[in-house]
């Protein structure tokens, strides 16, 4: 017997082992501990003689296996044991699939799947309650990314437009996609957890959805209820920290050849972000934070919207280096950081990957892109929030521009 069916059996065992006390724990009906690796290596035996006999082995195998489950079914029936689940029975003969995939398949998609099967089984109770918590608005926000992903994603030209060919639909659709994406994560952390969070968690869920939403809703609270001040500095700090964060996830999504080139500087910088708001956290105590109800993030307009930004910044980007060089995309950075460091990141992240760009100019774009929106986040706070915030943020984002500021001066080029 050569190590590579050695290796497929106990592979195969393990992930049996391994669905079988999850089922023991929760519903042993059928099957559980013992029998669910046995399921798993039926799959695998039959698939490894099947190599020898004939494709027609795995099936006969699922026939057989499918049968024992309905005689299974029928014995619990007339006891009166009454279950309207099948979870259990499904999943027996995906195990048997799984088992099988690993001799005629990828050994690697057949581990991944099998851990997949075995956190939807644990984490039914959890999903349940999510599921109830649905309402019509979020069933909207979940199919409107699905219209936005699935729909009209695949029926775009790959095809480049415009100087230099930078403008593809499908390039600039993905990036949209990519977007909702993450902000949807967001929205569906604040389902998950609720309005109440602790304050580190709720600064986290707002720089995922949007910092600068987090920034204005903040201020106008602590306005409101000074004694806040604290607290609202700490969650305003936390989301931009997240969004700086969030920034070097968007560079490794569309450019992650050129990650290395890009990310250590602005890591630099989330890392001031990261120390800063510790202190905050330090100094605030730990209230508890109530996050806002956000808007829907995949509604069609701002997609759109978005996109449409995305593709203006993209061209703008390429022009500017063309005729005005690196200080032609540092304008551009600092008007666009104002509002979205999204566009600005993708799209120069985009043109770094194809050598549009030289990433030691990418990196400081962006990273003025991020100081530009840290100065327009505390424009907000200073019209929005009492004395008490504004001083509090000016003194964060303030260490914070002055890290960025370093970053340009002194990181070697």
């Amino acid at each position: 017997m050569d190590s590579l069916t050695l290796q497929q059996l106990a592979v195969s065992l393990g992930l049996g082992l391994l669905l079988g006390l999850q089922r023991e724990r929760t519903d042993r009906s059928i099957a559980g501990i013992r029998t669910f690796p046995f399921i798993a290596l039926f799959g695998t035996v039959c698939a490894q003689i099947a190599q020898r006999q004939g494709g027609w082995i795995i099936g006969a195998g699922l026939l057989a296996l499918a049968a024992v489950v309905v005689v299974a079914n029928l014995a619990k029936m007339k006891t009166g044991e009454i279950d309207p689940g099948i979870t259990t029975e499904v999943a027996t003969l995906l195990l048997y699939a799984l088992g099988a995939l690993l001799v005629v398949g990828n050994m690697a998609v057949a581990v991944v799947l099998g851990g997949g099967m075995a956190v939807l089984l644990h984490f039914k109770d959890p999903m349940h309650r999510f599921a109830a918590a649905v309402g019509e608005r979020d069933m909207l926000a979940i199919m409107q990314f699905v219209v936005l992903t699935l729909i009209i994603l695949p029926v775009l030209p790959q095809q480049g437009y415009g100087p230099h060919g930078i403008l593809s639909p499908l390039r600039i659709w993905l990036m949209v996609v990519l977007i909702v994406g993450i902000n949807l994560c967001g929205y569906v952390a604040y389902k998950l957890f609720g309005a109440r969070t602790g304050s580190l968690l709720g600064g986290v869920i707002g720089g995922l959805i949007s910092s600068t939403a987090t920034t204005a809703s903040y201020a106008r609270r602590t306005a409101s209820e000074q004694t806040l001040a604290p607290l609202g500095a700490l969650v305003i700090m936390i989301a931009s920290a997240v969004s700086v964060a969030r920034v070097l996830v968007e560079i490794g999504a569309v450019a992650s050849g050129s990650f290395t080139g890009i990310a250590p500087p602005l890591a630099a910088m989330l890392a001031a972000c990261c120390i800063i708001s510790a202190a905050l956290y330090l100094s605030s105590g730990k209230q508890a934070a109530k996050m806002p109800q956000p808007e829907n993030p995949a509604e069609f307009k701002p997609a759109f919207v978005f996109g449409a930004l995305y593709a203006v910044i993209l061209l703008a980007v390429a022009v500017a280096e063309d005729h005005f060089g690196s200080s032609g995309l540092y304008v551009v950075a600092v008007i666009s950081g104002l509002t979205d460091m999204d566009a600005i990141t993708l799209s120069t992240a985009q043109l770094a990957s194809t050598g549009g760009v030289e990433l030691p100019t990418a990196w400081r774009t962006i990273l003025v892109a991020v100081m530009s929106n840290f100065v327009f986040k505390f424009g907000i706070v200073a019209a929005l929030g009492p004395r008490a915030l504004t001083g509090r943020i000016a003194t964060a984002f303030g260490t914070a521009l002055a890290c960025g500021g370093a970053v340009l001066l002194l990181w070697p080029a």
